[in-house]
């Protein structure tokens, strides 16, 4: 989404995601309990698209609206010999050949949303192309103030040099490299996120503080939702 997210912050993604891993051993997880076609939102440079592939032997389908980071992942997926269906798109259009049972979007993705109204339709496009009893699964950050005021004007070398900026009002993080490149996501309450499996036609299924399935409590500083499709 060009409002959301620079083209030119692609080309440190591989640096900036290396240190989430423990999401892949859950989406993984998922992908073997489906039965039905496998679905990732913001695929990136198919760091969890690959290993779903490779631990399931089956193919997964990936959406982004970044034509840089799917050629790393055509490269990546094509270097690990495991087969990724990858289509150019934005995820509030997602439109599928046929529902799947399972459709995922990791490393927070979903925030690159910036309104109610795009998580909306993201979410009812999702539940449209989910089979019945079909599972959407993502995480997000539950937002905290002290971590906020802590971090907002800094800069830091790792991942990558970049500063943080936290606009409050708006909801808004802006991650800024050194060369400018910009990615902005916006975070939501626990609430703002149950109304949108309501609206959407889906049921909450579970709501951990993080993947290892840990309870959710008001500590936790990770959200990770997983949704279902009623059978009507």
């Amino acid at each position: 989404m060009a409002t959301t997210w620079d083209e030119a912050f692609a080309n440190e993604y591989e640096e900036w995601s290396a240190h989430m891993v423990a999401d892949v051993a859950f989406y993984v997880g998922l992908a073997r309990e489906a039965d039905g076609p496998l679905v990732e939102l913001a695929i990136g440079n198919g760091r969890v698209a690959i290993s779903v592939a490779r631990e399931t032997g089956r193919r997964v389908i990936g959406v982004d609206a970044s034509a840089t980071m799917l050629e790393q992942a055509r490269i990546r997926a094509a270097q690990d010999g495991v087969e990724l269906d990858l289509r150019e798109g934005d995820m509030r259009d997602l439109t599928l050949d046929e529902p799947a049972a399972l459709i995922y979007c990791p490393f927070r993705s979903l925030q690159h949303l910036p309104t109610w109204a795009d998580r909306r339709r993201t979410f009812e496009r999702v539940a449209a192309s989910l089979l019945p009893e079909g599972r959407f699964a993502w995480n997000a950050i539950a937002f905290d103030h002290h971590i906020a005021a802590r971090l907002d004007g800094e800069r830091e070398e790792r991942p990558v040099p970049h500063t943080t900026r936290f606009a409050v009002g708006d909801n808004r993080i802006d991650i800024v490299l050194d060369d400018g490149a910009t990615s902005s996501s916006w975070w939501a309450t626990r609430n703002e996120w149950l109304g949108l499996i309501d609206v959407a036609g889906l049921e909450l299924e579970a709501l951990y503080g993080g993947f290892g399935r840990e309870p959710f409590t008001e500590d936790s500083r990770e959200y990770v939702f997983i949704a279902r499709r009623p059978v009507k």
